[in-house]
């Protein structure tokens, strides 16, 4: 009997684990000059790991569900809840080697917070839900629990003036959110990044042998952007990584200056593997 594809396809989605199945988020844009920013919150870009609390587990972006010690997610809101794992700024190393385990330790989370900037499927304009995240998380009255703190700027001149500052303090940038959008999900222009760097990510298609110093490690990774574009990855990696690649068919974040006129990123550097389990 001939079964097809499709069927086959359709078949295997209806019988996925939930946990497996990616989740429906807002993506950042990336900022562009000229934009009304009197009209955007403002918040530091934090240096963490997406995590989405939908009332019963903590899970990241693909729907996996991220092992987080009992005391840390039993008395949180049964509202569904989006924000980042966050650790400090320029501690996402350990915070990834904390989060990725299957069996959390106890010690490494306890350090760690659940920074919330939105609530999935809310009502009302962004302004709205960033005063009912401070109620909800002041009524929750956990430690492990905060709301990004969002601020307003009057031009680009104090908006890139604030950007400076927390670079210059260990930062990664800023985001700008629409203080009049509804709720949204997928990549739209309500939410942008701001970085002295661009960063995007690529699936890494191959890896590059090194030669001289890097003889026997990683010279290089072969990835290729959602456009379909390849380009060598070639900095940004410690000794340790390139010992110890990304693995092939593994998604990393890469920073950038700028784009060639054939989309291929400058001067682009390994930034960290995405974690998924």
């Amino acid at each position: 009997m001939h079964i097809s594809r499709t069927f086959l396809f359709i078949l295997a989605l209806l019988f996925l684990s939930p946990s497996a199945i990616a989740q429906d988020i807002l993506l950042a844009q990336i900022y562009s000059q000229g934009i009304d920013v009197k009209q955007y919150l403002v918040s530091e870009k934090l240096d963490g790991v997406r995590a989405i609390w939908d009332g019963k587990q903590l899970k990241s972006r693909k729907g996996n569900v991220i092992n987080a010690p009992t005391w840390f997610v039993k008395d949180l809101p049964n509202t569904p809840l989006d924000g980042e794992l966050w650790l400090a700024r320029g501690q996402f190393d350990a915070l990834s080697g904390a989060v990725r385990k299957d069996n959390p330790v106890e010690a490494e989370w306890r350090g760690i917070s659940y920074q919330i900037f939105e609530l999935p499927n809310a009502t009302g304009n962004y302004e709205a839900r960033a005063e009912r995240i401070v109620n909800i998380i002041k009524k929750a009255n956990l430690p492990q629990l905060k709301a990004v703190a969002q601020f307003r700027v009057k031009n680009e001149t104090e908006l890139n003036k604030k950007l400076k500052q927390i670079v210059a303090n260990g930062g990664e940038g800023l985001m700008l959110h629409r203080a009049d959008a509804e709720y949204t999900t997928g990549r739209s222009d309500v939410l942008l990044k701001l970085k002295l760097l661009h960063d995007a990510e690529a699936t890494v298609v191959a890896h590059i042998k090194g030669k001289g110093k890097y003889l026997g490690m990683l010279g290089a990774l072969l990835v290729q952007t959602p456009e379909g574009i390849r380009f060598k990855l070639g900095t940004g990696f410690s000794d340790a990584r390139r010992a110890n690649p990304p693995k092939i068919g593994s998604t990393v974040t890469y920073t950038y200056r700028e784009k060639t006129k054939y989309g291929k990123p400058k001067f682009a550097s390994f930034l960290r593997e995405r974690i998924e389990k």
